[in-house]
């Protein structure tokens, strides 16, 4: 059984992500074209970063321009411009893979007056972070400072000089160019590798700050590779972007991780022929058992959409995934991964009024609690109900889980049931589309795999994340998008469950066609499904 029928159009169907501030006159839809790190090649590995795509974006009547610095927050990259600017890029993601950035929202960073940044005088801002405290922390160079900002649409409201040491007898162009926050301290760098002058320190939140010297990784350091952007994780390991740029062979880029105790380690030099820019900014993404690195290209607002020439530049986005340890098999991710995070929260039944039976699947990995839709969609909960009575799905298995798009991640389905067992099948049901139940495929949502209406029978899907290119869709041309699948539940309680089944590691070679690739390496075992007592 499968439910790929609507998966064709599924990124068409899916709604674009609302800007943080729909109402904002700032905010426009970008010029956008998909970028290739190696044309005509998928999956691009440079030593332990794994290409994950990537956006050219033309500067617009909005003169996008020099993007220096960039921050993951709240599901969008935040930036600031070296003219005086912050930026915010919603980005749209298939199946984990950067294919957009489909709205940008970008305003003037103001003094402590109010008064926006003239563009290269006061406005070169270099350097973005936030504070575990909420706060924002912007370095500037030419005028060598820190701000605070409590919103980057707000007025400054304080320096922060403990970096000082950095800037003292600095050049106008050797400022701090990244700033990286985590859990107890700030990262700070400076554009120079002179190991007689140290160009980094650790600013803990109490104690001293701590200048050392970060070398350029070897196979940027001969071109004149220096630190230009930072990201951190949790646990205070950060990632340091380096460039460099000759007019011989043009950009190189390298990114090294570097431990809380300054031990560094290169993950890869991005070289010539690879399509580079001069990139300036990099954010880090933490998902359960991955992490995402974004890079942004500054085009020092010389972009080539607007002044094509030999020394134009561009605006790239790239998505990068930080690839295992070599020979390390992902690991399972067991649902405590998933407790607090989005992905986790139940499913929020549409029609709460509605009666309803709820059914506990017991799981190798913990218990999946689902509200069944008696009322709403009788013939597709009935049929899921004499499986459940007549212990049909005892002993079966999750055994598959597809990724898919959406403005959240990870999201996408896991399957399990029957899987074609004659022993265990009951006769197929009608189909009972959403239009007629009033049901949809949100988040938590429970639905019947298929090949076609009415074809359905012991195999169900649960989807993470809203995914409305599931629901019917009358207006459609295709009867398989026309009718769509058949909702009958919501996962009330143990959506970290699903979600550590979404992360689960599958075999590449298993599977066939659409579904080559999406079965689970180990298979997560339904122990029992049972109706929860009243």
């Amino acid at each position: 059984m499968t439910c790929t029928r609507a998966l064709a159009a599924l990124a068409l169907l899916l709604p674009a992500p609302a800007f943080a501030k729909d109402a904002a006159p700032d905010a426009f839809l970008p010029d956008t074209a998909p970028a290739e790190l190696a044309p005509g090649e998928k999956d691009t590995r440079v030593g332990e970063l794994i290409f994950r795509g990537g956006v050219e974006i033309a500067p617009d009547k909005a003169d996008i321009g020099g993007i220096s610095s960039l921050e993951w927050h709240e599901g969008a990259l935040v930036a600031v411009t070296d003219d005086g600017r912050w930026m915010e890029l919603t980005i749209d993601e298939i199946g984990g893979k950067l294919v957009d950035v489909s709205g940008v929202r970008l305003g003037p960073l103001r003094d402590a007056q109010g008064k926006a940044l003239d563009a290269k005088v006061r406005g070169d801002a270099e350097a973005l972070t936030r504070l575990p405290s909420g706060e924002w922390l912007v370095a500037f160079e030419q005028d060598h400072r820190v701000w605070r900002f409590a919103d980057l649409e707000g007025n400054a409201n304080g320096t922060n000089t403990r970096a000082a040491s950095l800037t003292a007898g600095a050049a106008p162009n050797e400022g701090i160019e990244t700033l990286a926050a985590y859990p107890g301290g700030v990262l700070a760098c400076s554009e120079w590798a002179d190991p007689a002058r140290p160009n980094c320190l650790r600013i803990a939140d109490a104690g001293a700050a701590t200048p050392f010297h970060l070398a350029a990784p070897e196979g940027i350091a001969a071109a004149g590779g220096v630190p230009t952007d930072a990201a951190c994780k949790a646990d205070g390991t950060c990632y340091v972007l380096f460039r460099s740029y000759n007019a011989k062979e043009g950009n190189r880029a390298a990114v090294v991780a570097l431990a809380p105790d300054n031990t560094a380690i290169t993950l890869g030099v991005l070289a010539p022929p690879l399509a580079l820019d001069n990139f300036e900014g990099i954010a880090v993404r933490e998902e359960p058992g991955r992490t995402f690195l974004y890079l942004a290209s500054d085009d020092n607002l010389n972009n080539c959409g607007v002044k094509p020439g030999p020394r134009c530049q561009r605006n790239l986005l790239y998505k990068f995934e930080i690839a295992p340890p070599p020979g390390v098999a992902p690991a399972p991710i067991a649902p405590a991964a998933f407790a607090v995070a989005p992905t986790g929260r139940p499913g929020v039944r549409p029609h709460p009024e509605a009666a309803s039976v709820s059914v506990v699947l017991e799981t190798s990995l913990g218990p999946v609690t689902i509200a069944l839709e008696t009322e709403r969609a009788p013939v597709t909960a009935g049929n899921f109900l004499k499986y459940v009575d007549g212990k049909r799905l005892d002993g079966t298995t999750f055994y598959r889980a597809m990724a898919l798009g959406g403005e959240r991640q990870p999201a996408g389905i896991v399957q399990g049931g029957t899987a074609n067992d004659p022993k265990r099948e009951l006769p197929k049901i009608a189909h009972e589309p959403t239009g007629k139940t009033g049901l949809t495929h949100s988040h938590g949502a429970v639905s019947m795999a298929m090949n076609f209406p009415g074809d359905a029978d012991g195999d169900f899907f649960v989807i993470v994340e809203d995914q409305p290119g599931f629901d019917a869709d009358p207006s459609s041309g295709d009867p398989a998008l026309a009718a769509g699948y058949a909702v009958f539940g919501y996962v009330t309680s143990g959506m970290d469950v699903v979600a550590a089944i979404l992360a689960s590691p599958r075999d590449p070679n298993a599977g066939d066609g659409v579904m080559k690739g999406q079965i689970l390496a180990e298979p997560v075992k339904i122990l029992s499904a049972r109706r929860v007592q009243p």
